[in-house]
């Protein structure tokens, strides 16, 4: 906060442009009003298999927070074959082992490429976390 002319409080804002992979809209994000509001907390995401947990914005993008925290999500195949997160590949398939009500809904892009998948697979790129998830990263089945 700061002191306007006249003595009135003037709240200072953090706005912020940001892309969202899974829809391609421009969101702007206040991050000061981020911060003070309580449901729009940390999320911790659990990568099981590295046995290695990030801490992420509630709403972030799942694939961006995992790349920029060096988890690998792809197979030799989508490492040369992604499409850069806009769900048109299905390479970055992922498994949520626990956590599924903190993520976004699947997206149409999702049941069309997942549409043989358990419930549980998310592409990363098209899904957005809201609270503690563990996720397996290049799945088996």
């Amino acid at each position: 906060m700061q002191t306007g002319s006249e003595g009135e409080v003037v709240a200072i804002s953090e706005v912020q442009q940001q892309l969202n992979p899974a829809t391609g809209e421009t969101v702007a994000i206040d991050r000061k009003a981020t911060a003070q509001n309580s449901k729009f907390m940390s999320a911790n995401i659990k990568f099981v298999k590295e046995d290695r947990e990030v801490v992420a914005a509630s709403g972030a993008n799942l694939r961006f927070k995992a790349l920029e925290n060096g988890i690998d999500l792809y197979t030799l195949m989508g490492k040369m074959m992604n499409c850069g997160g806009y769900g048109q590949c299905g390479t970055c398939v992922v498994e949520v082992t626990e956590g599924m009500e903190h993520l976004s809904p699947r997206t149409e892009v999702e049941n069309r490429k997942l549409k043989k998948k358990p419930d549980n697979y998310r592409l990363a790129c098209q899904t957005l976390v809201h609270g503690p998830v563990s996720i397996v990263t290049k799945p088996s089945k």
